[in-house]
C-alpha cells in the first residue's frame, strides 16, 4: 500500500473513531442521568462502561498512524480500564441489597434500547474499516459487548417492572461487568499476541 493510501486510510479510521467517541460520550452522559434516577445498578453499569469506551476511542483516535508499540500499549490500557469497570460495577452490585429504592423499569427499557441503536450504528461505522490494526479490533470488541449489554438490560428492565424486584437489575448488571471483563481479558490476550511476532522479528 502506498504511502498516499495509508494516509487516506489513516485519515478515514480518525474521522470514524472521532464519531464514536462523541457517540459513546452522548451515551456516558444519557445513561449515567437515567441510572441515577432509576437507581438502577444496570444502567450505571452501562454508563460507567461507556465512560471507559470514550476513554478507549480517545486513545484509538491518537493512535492512528503511530508506531506498533505504542498502539499495543493504547490497546493495553483500554483492556485494563475494562477490567477496572468491572470492579466499580461488582461493588455497586453489592450495595443494591442494602441501600437504595427498587429501580424504575420503564426507564431501564427505554434507555437501554435507546442505547442498543447507537452502539449498533458504531459496528456499523467500525466494521467497514477491516483492518488488522489492534485498536480497532478493540473498539468493535466494546461496540459488540455494549450492544449485548444493551438487550441484558432490556430485559431486566421488563423484570423489574413486572416483578417489582431489584433482583433483575443487579443480575444484569453483574453479567454487564462479566461481559467487560471477559472482554479486557481478550484485548489483553490480542496485544500480547502481536507483540510476540513483533518481538520474534527484531532478534
Amino acid at each position: 500500500m502506498g504511502h498516499e493510501a495509508v494516509k487516506a486510510a489513516s485519515g478515514k479510521q480518525r474521522r470514524t473513531l472521532l464519531i464514536v467517541f462523541f457517540l459513546n460520550l452522548l451515551l456516558f452522559l444519557s445513561l449515567g442521568a437515567a441510572g441515577l434516577i432509576s437507581d438502577s445498578s444496570a444502567l450505571v453499569a452501562n454508563a460507567v462502561d461507556n465512560l471507559s469506551d470514550t476513554a478507549v476511542y480517545a486513545l484509538s483516535w491518537l493512535a492512528v498512524g503511530k508506531s506498533a508499540k505504542l498502539k499495543r500499549g493504547a490497546a493495553r490500557i483500554s483492556g485494563a480500564m475494562l477490567i477496572a469497570f468491572a470492579g466499580v460495577v461488582l461493588l455497586d452490585a453489592l450495595r443494591r441489597p442494602f441501600f437504595g429504592p427498587e429501580p424504575v423499569g420503564l426507564i431501564m427499557m427505554g434507555m437501554a434500547a435507546f442505547a442498543a441503536v447507537v452502539n449498533l450504528a458504531c459496528l456499523y461505522l467500525l466494521k467497514p474499516l477491516h483492518s488488522q490494526d489492534v485498536n480497532l479490533r478493540a473498539a468493535q470488541t466494546f461496540s459488540a459487548n455494549d450492544f449485548y449489554s444493551n438487550g441484558g438490560i432490556v430485559i431486566a428492565g421488563l423484570l423489574v417492572w413486572w416483578t417489582g424486584s431489584w433482583i433483575p437489575d443487579v443480575i444484569v448488571g453483574l453479567v454487564v461487568a462479566v461481559v467487560a471483563l471477559l472482554g479486557g481479558l481478550e484485548i489483553l490476550r490480542d496485544t500480547n499476541g502481536e507483540s510476540e511476532p513483533a518481538d520474534a522479528e527484531h532478534k
